[in-house]
This record gives C-alpha cells, structure tokens and sequence, in this order.
C-alpha cells in the first residue's frame, strides 16, 4: 500500500510539471532522434502525450510505456529550446523511475548499479580484471593515432563498435588521494574524475592535476569514490541513485574546499541539477548537504576558464594544429558552459581553433542509449562525423569523456586520422612541466 502511495504522489507531481507544455513543436526541430527516425513518440511533444496517459496506460501495456520513454538520448536539445520552460529531462528521468518501480529493474540491472557501483573497491577491482583479459575479446581496430579497439568476435554487444580500451593503469591507482593541506589565501578544489575518465582516460586527470598544480590550486580527492549516479537514474533505478549520491555525499560535504571540479560534462550536470532535482527521495539534512556541493560544483573548463588567468589567443590563427571542437550536451544545454572550453583550447599557441558546423549538435551517445540502441546512435553520430571532417580540423576536442567515446568510433570507423583530445589536455600541453 505504501508503495501504491508513493505512485500516486509521483504520477501527481508529474502531471503539474506537465501543465505548461503548449505542443508548440519546437522540440521535433531540435530533437536529432527525430530527424533520423521521423516518429512522433521519439519527441518531448510525443513522449509528455504519453506521460499523461501513465496511470492508465501503466495497466495496459507497461512495457511499451517503458520502450517509448528509454528511446530518448536524454541530451537536452527539447529543454534548451522549450518556449514555455518545461523542465523535460525531469520529466522523463522520474518517469523512468516510476515506470521501472512499477515493473521491476531486470536482475542484471539491479546487480550492476546496487552491488557492483556502490561497492567501489568491488567495482575497481572487477574493471582490473577485465583490463588485464580485454586482449582475449579484442583487438586493435588499425589506427595508432586513435587507439580504438574493435571485437575479436562478430557477436555480442560491441561487435560492431570501435572503442577506446580500459587503462592499463587508472587514475586511482596513479594518484590514490590526494589532501593537500592549504595556507591562508590558498584556493584548494575537491577532484572528482567519473568512471570514464578514471578507468578509460586516466591521461585526462593528469592533465587537471597539471593544470591546477600550475596555477597553485590545492587538491582534495577522497578515495573511493563512487559513480555520479546517472547511470542508474537514466535506467530508472531510483534506490541505486540514492545509495551513489550517499556514498558521495560522505566523502564530500563540509569538506573544506571552495569548488568542486571534474573533466565530465555529465558528472558536472548531474552533481549541480540531477541531484537537487530529485530531492524528493532524500532526507532533509542530505537535501542541504547536497544543495551545498552543487552550488560549489563546476567544470574544470569552467573553473580554469573563469577563475585563473590564461594566455591570450595567438595572434596569427592560421598557423598551428587545426582543432575543431564539440559541444557536450551536458555541458552546454545544460549548464551554458561553451565559451570556456574554446578559450582554453585557443590558450595554446600551437593549435589554431576552426569551428565546425552545428557544433552543438548531439553526437548520438547519450550515455545507456548509445549501448542499448547502437545503430540508431551510429546514425544520430554520422552528421557529427560530417561536420568534423568539413572542419579540416586534425584533430576535435571536446569536453565529456563519453562524447570522447562516441567521436573515437565514428573517426575510427571512418579510418579518418583526426585525434581526439579533451579540452584541458590541450590546455595543459600549453603548460612547462
């Protein structure tokens, strides 16, 4: 009965947050789902329809309540350009939560994000395996420059995909914690790297800790970490959200540190909006807890950008490595985090910024998306693909490490010999070690 109750409250919450949508149509033009499959149930316009319909149709047919809100990249676009405000990634991410409370999380699933990722020595040491066999199951896919692996084996899940490999060594064995203490008049900032960039691109963190190092910044990164949580929000599981976002809440509030910092666009989205925004399964003293690390949460190209002093752009342009850059949802549509990135790139005399088009157009990864739909994600990620070779740039940067994941497949399946760098990697090239 008490989780009849909760269903009730939720289903209500949802249909007042849904009152001011005007079915004005300016999601289907942004909406890059829309533009390769032409369905209506694949816009915000479409899937708010169906969410009206929840109660109802959750007796129905529940499972195609949950397929229609799944095919979703979760990236934004429908928000930024939303006329009448309404808050469409709320929408959905708690409509997968009832949708998934009322159905059940498969087993898997459930094992993945409330047994393995809120057990972080479990988690890393599951990811140690794996990185050691990875050989057995794959091979390189041909290009040195982009160091893309493909499958040994035409089956399975990644058969088709070019992907960067696990590190050999990750960033938490690297730099295991780091508390460095500050003096008076010291800026110190808490680290927080996500999955990918510790486990994937551990060369990128270096690169945050040069950059900061350089400037004097201080560091605190706890050990142990856990993920953001988004992954098992954007999959629907509301209690394996909770139990990441508390395991973090211990290691970082009222700590003493003036911002929290992190290479993801994502974990930077999700730490400042998500968290706060799912308020309702928290208590009120981690309500404030988390109200205070999202207020002092920022990307590191926004905090580099924003707060330090960085070189001015070279004079002469046309010289340098051409780079062009991508736009991560997250960062931009999100957080209107854009300017920064480009004027971290453009600090660094040796490259010469081009601007592709459509810069800001999703590359189709959209996190579980870009696993459980690969072929339509391929399709969304083709027109990024166009737009960065139209750019002549050698090499795209961009500032998510799974925006990082979907431009290396599109490149390496494309056997083109453009790079791929996060921003701050070119930044702190730029920098004397």
């Amino acid at each position: 009965m008490a989780e009849l109750r909760e269903l009730s409250r939720l289903l209500k919450e949802l249909d007042e947050q849904m009152i001011t949508c005007m079915r004005c149509g300016m999601c289907q033009a942004v909406c890059p789902l829309y533009a390769e499959t032409g369905r209506e149930a694949d816009v915000a316009r479409g899937k708010i329809v169906l969410l009206e319909r929840l109660s109802q149709d959750l007796l129905k047919d529940p499972k195609g309540v949950k397929q229609r809100l799944e095919n979703c990249l979760l990236c934004g676009s429908c928000a930024a350009a939303c006329p009448s405000g309404v808050k469409v990634l709320d929408l959905f991410l708690k409509a997968r939560a009832i949708i998934n409370g009322y159905l059940g999380l498969p087993p898997a699933k459930k094992f993945l994000f409330r047994q393995v990722l809120t057990r972080p020595a479990l988690f890393n040491g599951l990811i140690a395996i794996a990185s050691k066999f990875q050989g057995v199951f794959t091979r390189s896919a041909g290009s040195e420059i982009l160091g893309a692996s493909c499958a040994r084996f035409e089956s399975g899940p990644l058969k088709d995909r070019h992907f960067m490999p696990l590190a050999k060594t990750p960033w938490h064995k690297q730099a295991p914690e780091t508390n460095e203490a500050a003096g008076p008049g010291d800026a110190k900032v808490a680290f927080f790297p996500g999955c990918l960039v510790d486990k994937v691109f551990p060369d990128v963190a270096q690169s945050v800790y040069k950059s900061l190092r350089y400037h004097g910044i201080k560091i605190y990164m706890p050990a142990n970490q856990s993920c953001c949580g988004i992954p098992a929000l954007s999959s629907g599981d509301s209690k394996g959200f909770v139990q990441l976002v508390r395991q973090n809440i211990k290691l970082f509030a009222g700590k003493d540190f003036q911002f929290l910092v992190t290479p993801c666009a994502t974990c930077t989205a999700t730490i400042k909006e998500i968290w706060p925004m799912m308020g309702q399964y928290f208590l009120s003293e981690e309500k404030g807890k988390i109200a205070e690390i999202a207020e002092k949460t920022m990307d590191i190209t926004q905090y580099l950008a924003d707060r330090l002093p960085l070189q001015a752009p070279s004079g002469d342009q046309d010289k340098g490595i051409k780079v062009t850059y991508h736009d991560p949802c997250h960062l931009k549509k999100s957080l209107n985090v854009h300017a920064q990135p480009r004027a971290l790139i453009q600090s660094n005399p040796d490259y010469a910024f081009v601007e592709m088009n459509e810069p800001d157009r999703c590359c189709g990864m959209g996190g579980s998306f870009g696993l459980q739909q690969y072929d339509l994600s391929k399709k969304v990620g083709d027109r990024k693909l166009k737009n960065i070779l139209q750019s002549g740039a050698e090499v795209v940067s961009t500032a998510c490490p799974a925006c990082m994941l979907q431009i290396v497949d599109l490149l390496s399946r494309s056997h083109s010999p453009i790079r791929v760098k996060h921003a701050v990697q070119i930044y702190a090239d730029s920098l004397p070690e």
